[in-house]
């Protein structure tokens, strides 16, 4: 397995900012863009916090095993390569969600601030990104 780079979840989130920047324009050209829910940063913000909990035991339990500390308990080569796995698919999957997060979100400060919805909209579809 390749070690990710972030030229490459920079990409991914441009991309995907763009793309739904652009869909965002269309779909309101013809009708009414979808909302953006209020759940969705508190869901991905959840979703962070779980994977960083992940991540520091993950983390605690390689050190204790690296130093040899009495009682430690060792990390099971395929727990270790799944997270690895895992790791990647979640920052990638990341990078393309906060992309069309933040082209809504663009799209939305762009266009119309003044009425409290679109306002609102924004403040969710930023509040997504930084999730």
């Amino acid at each position: 397995m390749k070690q990710l780079r972030i030229g490459v979840l920079v990409g991914l989130f441009l991309g995907a900012g763009v793309l739904s920047w652009a869909g965002a324009r269309l779909w309101d050209s013809v009708g009414t863009l979808p909302s953006v829910p209020l759940a969705a940063p508190v869901v991905l913000a959840l979703i962070a916090v779980v994977l960083g909990a992940t991540a520091l035991s993950l983390r605690s339990r390689l050190l204790a095993q690296r130093e040899r500390q009495p009682g430690a308990k060792g990390v099971d080569p395929l727990v270790a390569a799944r997270a690895v796995v895992f790791g990647q698919a979640s920052a990638l999957v990341a990078a393309l969600v906060a992309g069309v997060y933040g082209g809504v979100g663009l799209f939305l400060v762009l266009a119309e601030l003044d009425v409290p919805a679109r306002r609102d909209q924004a403040i969710y579809a930023g509040a997504s990104v930084v999730a």
